[in-house]
């Protein structure tokens, strides 16, 4: 089923800037990112040099693993931004429980687990999920309201 009106509502544009946004994240875990940071120091509770003399190698076996992460970051950015430009205004049933579903399993889960590790970047990484939850709201909401401002039909 095409969708009625081809123009991105005000949730997938939400949506394409969280792709966008997971994108540019997975690339920095890829390409970027150092294996340890000073914060991973503070909460780990020894310094870098200690880290390294007693696992020496971690930060290679570390690489690894934000290697996958960032590809999936990278994966699930592209797979949002699909979302958001071509099956929003569809308003296929599920796609707001897959969406809720995405979103807390990626950029909440991230969000609240930096807030727990007391990570120095935790305010900058709620916004992603708070970003991610208005999205929802503004889906939910034109799901009611149809653009004439009558009630939705499917």
């Amino acid at each position: 089923m095409a969708p009625t009106n081809s123009r991105l509502q005000p949730s997938g544009k939400v949506f394409v800037a969280c792709g966008v946004w997971l994108i540019a994240l997975g690339i920095y875990f890829l390409f970027l990112r150092p294996a340890l940071l000073p914060e991973d120091a503070h909460y780990i509770g020894r310094s870098l040099d200690t880290i390294r003399s007693a696992v020496p190698d971690l930060e290679r076996w570390l690489g690894h693993v934000f290697n996958v992460m960032g590809g999936f970051m990278v994966s699930t950015g592209t797979i949002t931004i699909l979302v958001a430009c071509r099956l929003l205004a569809r308003r296929e049933p599920g796609t707001l429980t897959a969406m809720l579903v995405a979103g807390a399993a990626s950029v909440a889960l991230m969000s609240a687990t930096n807030f727990f590790l007391s990570s120095d970047f935790r305010w900058l990484l709620l916004m992603p999920a708070l970003l991610w939850l208005f999205g929802l709201l503004c889906y939910a909401r034109e799901s009611t309201v149809s653009p004439t401002n009558e009630k939705a039909v499917g």
